[in-house]
């Protein structure tokens, strides 16, 4: 698979990513999509939701910190999305923990249609139907049965379904890989997920013909830029960790670091 095409795609054409994320980790998910190259903007005004997403390349929406508000914008995006047809990612924080997230997830899914959905394993595995252990927005699950509950949840949604831990999973019903690029700092800081779904967005809003390939690049870039910063001088500290992952998805460059991507594909 030709990563570097995917993610030139993004570097090249700066999609324009309208994000309505939660407030812990807003300007981290901005910050990335810069890094990376695309544009991010954090519209989430139910008044101007609609109407902004029509001028957007891809919808990134997380539930972390649902306020009414938000509520009422991301539906109003989601329903903007599917009117001009463009990829919208969906990261279900907390919907393990909390029943009435998968209430409004329900909601959101009538709106419109989810095009990427990106959890931890507990959180997929909850969307799933299946059983699972969270404690609040963090996964115990010990990922055992992921693969298959995550190829039935791509078959049941007709989506992309990532589940993240320590073997990253996507599949699209049909193809599945697993990842095993990343680093141990990624629980070490705060937004790690939320800043890998904008990333994401980044991808599939540059990629909207080939959705699998662009995420699957998007996981690579991300485990591959986490490797790279935490080998740097105070890369295994938190603070230093954080500033250096920006940078180091700026540089991320698949042709000389393709050796580095450490992926399995295989069709289910």
């Amino acid at each position: 698979m030709d990563l570097q095409h995917y993610l030139q795609q993004v570097k090249e054409g700066g999609p324009l990513v309208e994000a309505i994320t939660n407030y812990v980790t807003i300007t981290d998910c901005a910050n990335i999509l810069l890094s990376a190259g695309a544009s991010p903007a954090m519209c989430e005004s139910a008044d101007e939701a609609y109407d902004f997403t029509k001028l957007a390349q891809a919808v990134y929406i997380n539930i972390g910190s649902l306020t009414k508000e938000q509520e009422l914008a991301m539906l109003q995006s989601v329903k903007a999305a599917a009117v001009v047809d463009i990829p919208v990612v969906l990261d279900p924080v907390g919907c393990g923990a909390i029943p009435r997230r998968i209430d409004f997830i329900n909601k959101l899914r009538s709106f419109g249609k989810i095009s990427i959905v990106k959890g931890n394993i507990g959180e997929i595995k909850t969307l799933a139907g299946a059983e699972t252990q969270v404690k609040g927005v963090d996964s115990l699950d010990d990922g055992e049965d992921a693969v298959e509950v995550c190829e039935q949840l791509a078959k049941d949604w007709k989506c992309i379904v990532i589940a993240t831990g320590k073997r990253d999973i996507i599949t699209d019903g049909k193809q599945t890989a697993t990842v095993d690029n990343g680093s141990e700092m990624f629980t070490k800081i705060t937004g790690a997920g939320c800043m890998l779904g904008a990333l994401l967005a980044g991808f599939s809003g540059a990629n909207p013909k080939a959705l699998f390939e662009a995420n699957l690049t998007g996981l690579i870039t991300m485990g591959i830029a986490g490797e790279k910063a935490t080998k740097l001088e105070r890369g295994h500290l938190p603070g230093s960790f954080r500033s250096y992952l920006m940078d180091e998805i700026n540089q991320v460059n698949f042709k000389t670091d393709t050796k580095l991507a450490n992926y399995q594909l295989h069709q289910v």
